[in-house]
């Protein structure tokens, strides 16, 4: 179980930054804190794995369940519904929340974009968490279809970022 003091800390830690989402799962117990927008108000949620508890912060009416907070989040970030064509395309997704970086460095060639061959050890692109530039690999042999992330931007985690035509 975390600690109201642990809580608070993190509240401050994701309010300083420019994190949108801060998910966090330790002995059992399940912690998530996301900024609101400009409609929504502040919603701090956490979740031992069976009992369920919610703490909110400022207006409860306007607050979804804690549970439908947590569940809607990869939905959202997902975006719309797959059409058919997209079916048939590999999503490679984004392992972590961070910012989504298409190139090793600023002013450098992106790592792919649409129409670029890739391999399974393939690096499309760069996620930043916590200081840490990690290298996310394509996963699968084939071609980039789609990126549907902008460079720069804050990715969540499960976030599509490259949609790719199996070979």
């Amino acid at each position: 179980m975390f600690k109201l003091s642990e809580i608070k800390e993190l509240i401050k830690l994701v309010d300083q930054t420019s994190l949108q989402e801060l998910e966090i799962e330790s002995e059992g117990s399940r912690l998530a804190i996301r900024k609101p927008n400009k409609t929504e108000t502040v919603v701090v949620s956490a979740a031992p794995q069976q009992n369920a508890f919610q703490s909110v912060v400022s207006q409860p009416a306007a607050i979804p369940a804690a549970g439908q907070a947590l569940q809607s989040a990869p939905a959202l970030a997902a975006g719309d519904k797959p059409s058919d064509q997209d079916a048939n395309l590999h999503r490679i997704v984004s392992p972590m929340v961070g910012t989504f970086y298409e190139a090793p460095s600023p002013g450098a060639p992106s790592f792919v974009s649409s129409g670029s061959s890739v391999k399974e050890k393939s690096v499309v692109c760069i996620i930043e968490a916590m200081k840490l530039m990690n290298e996310i690999e394509a996963e699968i042999k084939g071609e980039i279809v789609e990126v549907l992330v902008e460079n720069g931007q804050l990715v969540e985690y499960g976030q599509p970022l490259f949609l790719v035509k199996p070979e």
